[in-house]
């Protein structure tokens, strides 16, 4: 005879149990660093960094001001700890007004098919600089294990059709060079669908001869460069606002366990006079043959990854 399974029984527990004010209580829980990440893991974000919070926006405050390190863009969220309203719908299309490119995440307790709806039509109607979330929160317990919180994303950007409308509207003009890129990045991008990493996630396609990948820390990122013209292909750790070399001149500090970690020579340019500073590897391949390209895609992803293994906790601290 089968051995009876004694199974417990998930329930809801009231957001106010736990938070009882959005300002005072929610917020400040969400901005931790463990709670933003799990907000942006499922948004499908690399990371989130956060900025501040109570941010003025107008006549408004935003809630918290965060900054996707990947991109160095804004990132506004407006927490709700009840069902959605139109003053908290007037709120953020100010928030989207009053900043030339921004991710909008708008949190409630419960969103109303008309504000879900309203979400799906901005993403509809603005350009992929734009991007607007909406996302429920609920809290849950299994027996009489401790609340934990689970985000639910109910209205999110259809990347897919932006790029195409992008694609479509603006490739008349393109350089056969740009218009490479975005075909390489296309089939690179396609690649990693296929063999996903743990450690980032890729971007959109664009016309651009480098991809940028968040690697936590807010203006520096790890970048994989092509460059047809002298067929190669580069990873380089980036360090754009680095004009006084603190980040550079401390990370090289490690410059021998760094190559003996990562495996290979690698390329410390400080540029002095100029506000960037990186650290690169490169190979040369034919960058338009499909079997190349897939090993370049395979060397891009393995190296991202051990660049992102070693150097990521050394920048938490820098």
């Amino acid at each position: 005879m089968a051995t009876s399974i004694k199974l417990s029984k998930i329930t809801k527990v009231d957001l106010r149990d736990c938070w009882d004010n959005e300002a005072s209580d929610f917020t400040p829980w969400l901005a931790s660093e463990e709670n933003i990440a799990l907000l942006a893991d499922a948004l499908g974000m690399n990371e989130l960094e956060v900025k501040s919070q109570e941010e003025h926006v107008g006549p408004f405050r935003a809630d918290i001001l965060c900054v996707d390190p990947g991109t160095d863009k804004i990132v506004l969220i407006e927490n709700q700890l009840e069902k959605t309203d139109h003053n908290h719908l007037g709120q953020i299309l100010t928030y989207a007004a009053g900043l030339d490119a921004v991710t909008i995440i708008w949190i409630s307790k419960q969103f109303t098919e008309e504000h879900r709806a309203s979400i799906d039509w901005l993403n509809r109607i603005t350009d992929k600089e734009f991007n607007f979330f909406g996302v429920e929160i609920e809290l849950i317990k299994i027996g009489d294990s401790p609340a934990a919180p689970m985000f639910k994303v109910i209205a999110k950007p259809n990347g897919w059709s932006k790029d195409v409308r992008s694609s479509q509207s603006s490739s008349e003009g393109r350089s056969e060079g740009r218009v490479f890129n975005y075909e390489y990045w296309c089939s690179f991008i396609e690649y990693m669908n296929n063999h996903p990493s743990k450690l980032f996630r890729t971007r959109s396609a664009s016309y651009s001869h480098w991809m940028s990948i968040a690697i936590g820390k807010s203006r520096i990122h790890i970048d994989l460069l092509l460059n047809k013209k002298e067929q190669k292909a580069t990873i380089q750790l980036y360090m754009w606002d680095d004009a006084e070399k603190k980040i550079f001149d401390t990370l090289v500090k490690y410059k021998d366990e760094a190559e003996e970690k990562i495996g290979i020579p690698l390329i410390w340019r400080r540029l002095d006079g100029k506000k960037a500073s990186s650290i690169d590897i490169y190979k040369t391949c034919n960058l338009s043959d499909p079997v190349e390209q897939e090993g370049v895609f395979g060397w891009y992803r393995e190296y991202t990854e051990r660049f992102i293994t070693f150097f990521k906790p050394l920048l938490k601290n820098v």
